[in-house]
């Protein structure tokens, strides 16, 4: 208690000063009033600015906290129309990249294709995996007509209407698929699992030597629902030995089934199989260090002991 009266004996002695300096202003005079005031209170005038003036500038503040708002609000706007525009930018340049490699795709194979966006997933015409596609009968689409992407199969046309199309993909676990392995004559049935990222690849030979890392194409007959040539997917690995006929392959496809977009419709098939033709180049390994010696690349061999 005794620091809450001395406290409020201060402030009222600095209320009672500053009035009578105001007074003396007023009337024109006490001058040396306000000079020996400002010498004696201006510390104890400068501790209470020290104390008072957070308490000021946040008031100052408040005052303009909205046009401040209004600023970081106009601040947004500006930011998702910017990250607008760089998404914008992007689905473009994917789009273009897309079309590239479909381009080269059906130069490579021969195919006369007709361009598609993908409009809808989901299960139709009993099938679990399929895509709705932006054109259809009154474009030249067919039931059985192949359809592909920039990477490879996607699968086949299954429905049409005027202007879409129902395509049952190459993962679907009703789909079957002929194909061959890459550079042989080795050809079996590619199964659809339901698994979008897996394969099973059944070999008409069961002694066929195939090994992870081998490619396959497919292998169409005239009048079949895929045209010949066209890449499938990659052997991850073999199961059972040659020999037995429950010999499965299992395969990772080329198509992301999950992130489709543009895709082709193949409406005239190759005059010739292309085989191999439309398949990537292999990617080339890396050098790896020399079996006979052991060492690795940039080594310093150790020296060796000197003779006593």
């Amino acid at each position: 208690m005794r620091d809450t009266k001395r406290t409020r004996t201060i402030l009222g002695l600095l209320l009672l000063t500053s009035l009578t300096l105001v007074v003396l202003s007023l009337r024109g005079g006490g001058g040396g009033a306000r000079d020996t005031a400002s010498g004696i209170f201006g510390p104890v005038e400068n501790a209470a600015s020290a104390v008072v003036r957070p308490v000021r500038d946040f008031l100052s503040s408040i005052s303009s906290l909205g046009s401040k708002d209004q600023q970081i609000a106009d601040l947004h706007r500006q930011v998702d129309a910017l990250q607008q525009q760089v998404n914008t930018t992007e689905y473009d340049r994917n789009r273009a990249q897309e079309l590239n490699d479909l381009l080269r795709l059906a130069g490579a194979g021969q195919y006369k294709t007709l361009p598609a966006q993908t409009i809808a997933y989901g299960p139709a015409q009993g099938f679990a995996w399929t895509v709705t596609i932006d054109v259809g009968s009154k474009d030249g689409v067919k039931v059985d007509q192949s359809v592909v992407n920039g990477k490879g199969l996607v699968g086949r046309v299954v429905a049409t209407t005027s202007s879409t199309a129902t395509v049952a993909l190459l993962v679907d676990a009703t789909s079957t698929v002929g194909a061959r392995v890459e550079s042989s004559m080795e050809v079996g049935f590619l199964n659809g699992t339901g698994d979008p990222r897996s394969l099973e690849l059944q070999l008409l030979d069961p002694f066929a030597p195939v090994a992870a890392g081998d490619r396959l194409v497919s292998y169409g007959v005239k009048g079949g629902a895929y045209v010949p040539g066209i890449p499938l997917g990659t052997i991850t690995s073999v199961e059972g030995t040659p020999g037995q006929l429950t010999r499965i392959a299992k395969v990772e496809p080329f198509v992301d089934v999950t992130s489709l977009d543009l895709v082709g419709v193949i409406v005239q098939p190759p005059r010739d199989n292309p085989r191999d033709a439309v398949l990537p180049p292999k990617p080339t390994p890396s050098p790896s260090a020399s079996p006979s010696t052991g060492a690795t690349a940039g080594a310093t061999p150790a020296p060796s002991p000197s003779a006593s």
